[in-house]
């Protein structure tokens, strides 16, 4: 019998479930797909239930579970820091405690409880992992190297907020940590309140929105907010924070710092928060780019794994890949608290004994990430029966010359196809798809089918071995997760004196593939190989064949404010809401010109909370 791990992260934000056996990963998710509720913090029941489903098991089956972090350390720093922070944070104390009191200081008897509420077996033996500890896992354990450095930053977990691990075979060695309220991660996530964008959701938006500005702000960062060392430590000044004391981010040495009130959220964005944006996207780069150097210094190691919210900051992985510092980077491409549950399973199976299979093979052991519910083609043939959809069926060959032809025309494309990723990113199983060459793409994607706003960039997807024709990209990037400069042979010529500031500066075509080319003449690139996705594999060559390019636009399958697609239901639902032209589903082919009109009770924008 196999030796079953089942990883569980839940309570915070982005629950998830993560099977494991004898150390190969059998099945992850976020149970945000199952319940549409974006960053669900609520126990992962479905995600369970799908990832058991996947091995045709049951709690019966599996040997142990590990929840992503441990409960009682992180309710020992919880007080430590309301007590610290007596008067002032009496209020937050007050809202906070009965939930801790109540369940959260006791997670793994409400863990407990919950399983068998699901029906699915005796539940075996839970125990705790340290949330850096998982992360670092998530990393290393997944990645493909023999032994490697590992820097995990994120807003905190227990008490860590960066961590530096040694990984060798299937063990891992802590070298160092920063411990909580000095938090590169709650930094960033004080600009990101500070300028108008959720917490633990909007940092993505400052991030895109960094090249609109100037850092001019990074000096008084440097100066008042952070002290960092040569080595990459750093502590916070923390009389400019309220995270602490109560429940924002930011208050009122904020505002005399940076010149007035932060921005009300859907507000007009200015100069100043471009500037901000830039100003903390630096400030980020540098502080990054020292604990890396520090981790090559402190383990002698080539390779670098990484995790963490902060590992999502694909600019500053951008920086460390294209620097000198390391061969060669991994980044866990669900590095968030999600991932936390796959690292979890995984750290545990290895104390168990549980090999590390993949290694010898050069491959990762995440499977292209794809590692989530799939649906057969006779499953959508009995959806779009049952719903009397128009559709026609096309063979393995047929569908992506079609859908090639489509793009090419300057269609945007719904593309659902096989298992559903683990992590934030689409990766070519529930993706939008556009035509990178034309420069509307990127207006009419924000606008008129993500419903978003129009400064957020747009990835390409390219063949591995097309890369290097249209960036700079000194390695594969098959999770998306490193920024490259758009190569100097696909630039076009721009006035340098324009006059262009802001948004304005999307009206100037930088490329000859404008529409994934961010106004810093950057992109966040998808490398894909046939390995990892075939069938998006065979899209990009067909796509190579009809246009002479194999680089696509691709963004994730949803509108703001919802959870990527998961079920045919949803990409449907979605195709129909939006201006999608054509959906993928499967080896099923829909044209949105033969569909019957969709219709409504009520307007759905009105129940998809924004991001």
């Amino acid at each position: 019998m196999p030796d079953l791990v089942l990883g569980i992260s839940a309570y915070y934000h982005d629950s998830a479930a993560a099977l494991v056996s004898d150390g190969r990963i059998v099945a992850a998710a976020q149970e945000e797909r199952f319940t549409r509720r974006r960053h669900d913090p609520a126990f992962p029941a479905q995600a369970v239930a799908y990832a058991l489903g996947e091995a045709g098991a049951t709690l019966a089956d599996v040997s142990a579970i590990a929840y992503y972090e441990d409960p009682a350390l992180k309710f020992r720093r919880v007080l430590a820091t309301y007590l610290g922070a007596v008067p002032f944070g009496l209020a937050s104390f007050q809202d906070t405690l009965p939930g801790w009191w109540k369940s959260k200081r006791r997670v793994l008897d409400v863990v407990r409880h919950e399983l068998e509420g699901l029906g699915l077996g005796p539940v075996p033996e839970i125990s705790a992992r340290r949330h850096h500890e998982s992360h670092a896992a998530s990393a290393f354990l997944a990645g493909p190297y023999e032994s490697a450095a590992v820097l995990c930053i994120d807003g905190v977990g227990e008490w860590a907020t960066t961590s530096l691990w040694h990984g060798r075979g299937s063990r891992l060695e802590p070298v160092a940590e920063i411990r909580f309220p000095h938090s590169l991660g709650m930094l960033y996530s004080a600009f990101t309140y500070f300028c108008g964008f959720k917490v633990d959701s909007g940092e993505y938006k400052l991030m895109g929105l960094a090249p609109y500005g100037e850092p001019r702000y990074a000096g008084l960062i440097r100066e008042k907010l952070i002290d960092v060392k040569p080595d990459g430590s750093f502590r916070l000044n923390m009389r400019y924070f309220e995270f602490l004391r109560g429940q924002v981010m930011t208050g009122r040495g904020f505002e005399k710092l940076f010149g007035g009130a932060r921005r009300e959220p859907e507000g007009e964005l200015t100069r100043r928060e471009f500037d901000l944006a830039a100003s903390v996207q630096l400030v980020t780069e540098e502080v990054v780019v020292k604990l890396a150097r520090t981790a090559r210094e402190r383990t002698g190691e080539s390779r670098l794994c990484m995790a963490g919210g902060v590992a999502l900051n694909c600019v500053a992985n951008g920086k460390i890949a294209a620097g000198s510092l390391f061969d060669e980077i991994w980044v866990q491409p669900a590095a968030g608290d999600a991932g936390g549950a796959l690292g979890a399973a995984l750290a545990l199976a290895a104390d168990r004994g549980a090999g590390r299979t993949h290694l010898g093979t050069g491959l990762d052991a995440m499977s292209g990430s794809l590692l989530g519910p799939a649906y057969s083609d006779d499953q959508i043939a009995d959806y779009l029966a049952a719903g009397g959809i128009p559709h026609r069926r096309l063979g393995p060959a047929e569908l992506p010359a079609e859908v090639a032809r489509a793009i090419a025309a300057g269609k945007v494309v719904g593309w659902f196809q096989g298992r559903m990723e683990f992590g934030p990113r689409a990766l070519g199983a529930r993706s939008i798809l556009g035509d990178p060459r034309d420069p509307r793409t990127q207006s009419v994607m924000n606008l008129k089918i993500k419903f978003r706003e129009s400064f957020r960039p747009f990835a390409p997807s390219v063949l591995a071995d097309d890369a290097k024709d249209f960036f700079d990209l000194p390695q594969d990037s098959p999770y998306m997760l490193v920024v490259a400069p758009v190569a100097e042979a696909a630039r076009l010529a721009v006035e340098a004196d324009s006059g262009l500031t802001g948004l304005d500066l999307l009206k100037v075509p930088r490329s000859t593939i404008p529409a994934v080319t961010h106004v810093d003449c950057s992109a966040r690139v998808q490398t894909v190989r046939e390995r990892d996705n075939p069938a998006y594999h065979r899209l990009l060559v067909a796509l190579k064949q009809e246009t002479g390019s194999s680089v696509v636009v691709n963004t994730s399958f949803n509108v703001r404010g919802e959870p990527i697609v998961n079920t045919p239901h949803e990409a449907y639902t979605c195709f129909m809401r939006t201006n999608i032209d054509v959906l993928a589903l499967g080896g099923f082919l829909l044209e949105k010109a033969d569909q019957p009109e969709w219709r409504e009770e009520l307007d759905w924008r009105t129940e998809v909370p924004l991001d």
